[in-house]
């Protein structure tokens, strides 16, 4: 594909997704990086199974003329870096190096060096439940007409995220062949909602926390309808895995 086209990046990426599509329970793709997650299943072991899922892939890979760069393969590892995280055996978890440069940032002293700590937290939103409603004294100081004041609030919000990511738990991966289920909550400012599944072992875990700030105009809904927009916002958010069947 010539270089500099503007919708090269994009065609590109829809190539790559509908080739490795039929093999998306075990392959993960985003534009040039493809991963190749597998688990002990049909009495083979891990390995004897990811042997199986990764000559698949490459056979795709062959016979349609797409070339991995040796220098930048990593094969049979029990974690690997992949979009800003950790993907391993356990499940997800946010890269130690992004939540230890949050940790260790500096009190913001103006709207630009708030704005690159909130971008930078932002993020790994998912990582943390009701993350928006909790940094919502820090997204007011960012707005247009607002006066830079740091309170003894933003400085309580400020180390209320600092430990939430610092906590974050280890998210699960998703499992298309199990059930899925939804937790959804509704705020005077915000909604947040969670998809969880339950693993192997019996224990239900979280694959991703979802949340956002409410509109004007949402805001003065009366609570039941702020409910029923977290319901919406989740089916919209996790439609890839609720709607797996036929994806849109």
């Amino acid at each position: 594909m010539p270089q500099g086209l503007s919708n090269a990046p994009a065609r590109f990426n829809r190539l790559v997704t509908q080739l490795f599509r039929p093999m998306r329970q075990f392959v993960q793709t985003y534009f040039d990086d493809i991963s190749v997650l597998s688990r002990a299943s049909e009495g083979k072991t891990a390995v004897e199974a990811h042997l199986d899922h990764l000559r698949e892939a490459l056979l795709c890979m062959r016979k349609n003329r797409l070339y991995a760069n040796i220098n930048k393969c990593i094969f049979r590892a029990e974690e690997i870096p992949f979009l800003g995280c950790f993907l391993g055996k356990d499940g997800v978890r946010a890269d130690p190096e992004k939540v230890c440069a949050i940790a260790q940032w500096r009190v913001p002293v103006s709207q630009k060096d708030l704005r690159k700590w909130l971008g930078l937290a932002n993020y790994l939103h998912k990582y943390s439940a009701n993350y928006v409603e909790m940094a919502r004294p820090l997204s007011n100081l960012l707005k247009k007409d607002a006066v830079w004041s740091w309170t003894s609030e933003a400085q309580q919000t400020f180390e209320a995220i600092k430990s939430s990511l610092q906590s974050a738990p280890i998210l699960a991966l998703p499992d298309e062949e199990r059930p899925f289920s939804v937790v959804c909550d509704a705020f005077d400012f915000a909604i947040g909602c969670a998809l969880l599944q339950v693993d192997a072992e019996g224990r239900e875990r979280v694959v991703s926390f979802q949340s956002r700030q409410l509109k004007a105009a949402e805001m003065n809904c009366p609570v039941h309808d702020k409910e029923l927009l977290a319901m919406k916002y989740a089916l919209v958010k996790f439609r890839v895995h609720l709607l797996v069947k036929s994806p849109l």
